[in-house]
């Protein structure tokens, strides 16, 4: 496997590793301030955001190249409102769909189009987490601070967690 190509995945893993860990910290804040369907959702997430990494690990060691895991920040686990939780799940996705992007461009400069095939399934996932994470905050801040409007959100988010994330495809 190119060096500079593996590296790049490495460090890919590493951001996923963080995703998972990040949704996680969210699940437990939603979990014990009474959001129990958006904790339900993130849970989920998390998981998907683990199976994201472990495509990356497998798609290295298969290549023949070496996955390694790298030190992960603790993510924050505090937040102020479900709206924050939201707002830094948005910013996180765009960050991930700049790294992924600038990755698949490392894969086209050293001509790597066999890697650059397997991203494009991680191009086509963050255009769709993108597009959910907008959507929910859409939701959020359309009900604002009233509380009925957030227990449907919640109920909702809940809802959306059957089936979601299977084998590490769809939400």
């Amino acid at each position: 496997m190119n060096p500079k190509v593996e590296s790049a995945l490495n460090e890919q893993i590493q951001r996923e590793e963080y995703s998972s860990r990040l949704y996680l910290a969210m699940a437990i804040w939603c979990e014990v301030n009474g959001y129990p369907g958006a904790a339900a959702f993130l849970y989920e997430h998390a998981e998907e955001e683990r199976i994201h990494m472990l495509k990356l690990v497998h798609f290295v060691n298969d290549r023949g190249g070496t996955a390694k895991l790298m030190p992960v920040d603790a993510p924050p686990s505090d937040f102020k409102s479900l709206e924050e939780v939201f707002q830094k799940i948005k910013k996180h996705e765009e960050f991930i769909t700049e790294s992924i992007n600038n990755l698949y461009g490392i894969t086209v400069e050293e001509k790597d189009y066999t890697t650059g095939n397997f991203l494009q399934w991680y191009i086509t996932e963050q255009i769709e987490e993108e597009s959910l994470f907008n959507t929910i905050l859409d939701k959020i801040k359309l009900v604002g601070a009233d509380k009925a409007g957030m227990f449907h959100i919640d109920k909702e988010l809940d809802g959306m967690t059957t089936g979601a994330g299977a084998a590490g495809e769809g939400n």
